[in-house]
């Protein structure tokens, strides 16, 4: 078994150049959020920022526009409502915590999987492609597919046991020819026949707006000229190292999202260390 240990991580992590600026660490497109839903697009682009992309756009509604505003003023916005023109602008794009499921949204996607560059592919995303499966034949190669148990079984058919759910995944993230990463207690990030197990986390992860964070941080990795296959194990090793770092000043029942995020900073420092 392979796993995702510090010494592994420090072979893939490239420290930043002295010299580096904003260009160079590429923009991340992520497309995110939704009415009531919108602290899931403030936690990706919260985790996106503090994981080193240069730059960040958000896709909200206009009408939703001010949360990501003020929580986020780093981070640039486009409109929902307007169609994207150009995705080859962007390093990378990350689509769907809190994106919803209705017919706007699955035509989001479905432009979105035309642009033939690699994604990051979460949450209501996933649960499109579950309902539509013939959108699996237009996934980009390369892609970055992170779903939790439940959204695995939508995807890919009801699983009883841990084991057969991870065999699942190996197999079709060789199929796809895509990177899946399935959240777990000790997370899977697999592709063409090579897979590990992460190594860091704890069990105050287990709540929402975990998962929006790890979109927003394999998007950001992807962004600044990572494999999809190195995004996924920076961004899962990284994310669960921050969670274990955080319980220093908080419980595993009091942990939140945002306490992870604030603690990217001393995981990243570990890797120099």
């Amino acid at each position: 078994m392979n796993l995702l240990t510090k010494k592994h991580i420090q072979s893939v992590f490239k420290p930043r150049e002295k010299t580096s600026h904003k260009g160079k660490n590429g923009h991340v497109l992520l497309i995110a959020g939704a009415s009531g839903k919108m602290g899931a697009a403030v936690i990706a682009a919260s985790a996106c920022l503090r994981s080193g992309c240069g730059l960040l756009t958000v896709s909200v509604p206009k009408s939703e526009r001010y949360i990501l505003q003020i929580a986020r003023p780093e981070a640039m916005l486009i409109f929902r409502e307007n169609k994207i023109e150009n995705t080859a602008l962007y390093s990378s794009i990350g689509i769907g915590p809190g994106l919803g499921t209705d017919n706007a949204s699955k035509k989001m996607l479905i432009s979105i999987l035309q642009s033939k560059q690699p994604l990051v592919l979460d949450a209501d995303a996933l649960n499109i492609i579950a309902a539509n499966p013939t959108l699996f034949l237009q996934i980009p190669p390369h892609s970055i597919l992170t779903p939790h148990p439940k959204e695995f079984d939508r995807l890919f058919g009801e699983h009883t046991t841990v084991e057969e759910r991870r065999k699942k995944a190996i197999q079709k993230a060789t199929e796809l020819n895509v990177v899946i990463v399935l959240k777990d207690h000790q997370t899977l990030v697999t592709t063409h026949h090579q897979s590990y197990y992460n190594t860091t986390g704890n069990a105050g992860l287990a709540k929402g707006g975990s998962g929006d964070a790890l979109t927003g941080m394999i998007s950001a990795f992807l962004a600044q000229g990572y494999s999809a296959f190195e995004s996924a194990q920076l961004g899962v090793y990284l994310h669960g190292l921050a969670a274990d770092l955080a319980l220093k000043n908080q419980s595993m029942e009091s942990l939140l999202i945002t306490d992870v995020i604030n603690y990217l900073g001393k995981a990243f420092k570990t890797l120099s260390k």
